[in-house]
């Protein structure tokens, strides 16, 4: 798939494996409770274990109701982008599919422009590690490709990805 396809694709509840900037994710539309449920059925997650959410932009955090106090805003500034992924406060009923009933969701602006350009295209992605869940993460497409074959739409090949997971945070009011 070219990129217009895989932004499509995204876009209408698709899921495919990609490089972040810190490893391999597989990612599908945090927007779609349809792609978030098919990203814990090809990673056999724990039901109740949230993702994590990338954003292009502090601004997308509006897009799931959160609304950060100036202190908060402060403190992500200083943070993102970069590889520290920010549990807030998501108490609403819509976006259950994603906080799994703990009120929460952990939001992350990745360092790569190259991958927030794509996220502005796409819309917010939940993005769990590209494994299956007690498997360590890929380290490359190919290696993504041995844990999920054909039960992604697609594949995009960063070459070597071994870098760590980001770092996780919690921010309460």
């Amino acid at each position: 798939m070219v990129r217009k396809e895989i932004i499509a694709c995204v876009k209408s509840s698709g899921i495919g494996v990609l490089p972040t900037d810190t490893i391999y994710g597989v990612v599908g539309s945090a927007l779609k409770p349809m792609a978030v449920e098919r990203l814990y059925t090809v990673r056999g997650r724990q039901p109740k274990k949230p993702f994590i959410v990338l954003i292009a932009s502090v601004a997308d955090l509006a897009l799931f109701g959160v609304h950060p106090a100036t202190r908060t805003r402060a403190l992500l500034s200083k943070l993102w982008p970069g590889p520290v992924s920010v549990i807030l406060s998501c108490p609403g009923k819509k976006f259950a599919y994603l906080h799994r009933g703990t009120g929460t969701i952990a939001f992350r602006v990745p360092g790569s422009p190259k991958l927030r350009a794509f996220l502005k295209k796409t819309g917010p992605l939940a993005a769990p590690s590209a494994n299956i869940a007690g498997k360590p993460p890929a380290t490359t497409a190919r290696e993504a490709y041995t844990y999920f074959k054909g039960t992604v739409d697609f594949y995009i090949d960063g070459g070597e990805h071994a870098g760590a997971p980001s770092s996780l945070i919690e921010v309460k009011r």
